[in-house]
């Protein structure tokens, strides 16, 4: 009997240590919230942009509109995972580009890092949430 109640805690023991273990991963996948809206400053060799961007994140999932005078509303798609963010402004036409945005979530109310024209150049970006 004394075998059979050790087997059990130890496999107790191992099923907490699971749901341990995944709980966190989850916790730190969804550590941040960027949902809100934020002002950008997009730094390039011509000068800077400051972009007004809305976020939403459900999970990993984030959306969002891009507005800026050069470029007009444009809608993004794409992810945060721990404190990294990533996504990407779709072409606007046949002739446009994709912009992806790759940073790290500095804060709860700070973003920082570069874009990617399309393989044609890229920028620094830093974002600050509006309150």
């Amino acid at each position: 009997m004394s075998a059979t109640r050790s087997l059990f805690s130890r496999a107790t023991a191992a099923l907490l240590l699971v749901v341990t273990v995944a709980s966190s991963a989850t916790a730190a996948a969804w550590l941040h919230d960027l949902t809100g809206n934020w002002t950008f400053a997009v730094v390039t060799e011509n000068g800077t942009g400051t972009p007004a961007v809305t976020m939403k994140q459900e999970g990993e999932k984030l959306t969002g509109t891009y507005e800026s005078r050069m470029m007009g509303a444009r809608a993004f798609a794409g992810t945060v995972k721990g404190d990294s963010v990533n996504f990407t402004l779709e072409p606007n036409g046949p002739d446009g580009v994709a912009l992806v945005f790759k940073g790290v979530v500095v804060s709860a109310d700070s973003l920082r890092g570069i874009v990617d024209f399309g393989g044609m150049g890229g920028a620094t970006f830093t974002g600050t949430r509006v309150k």
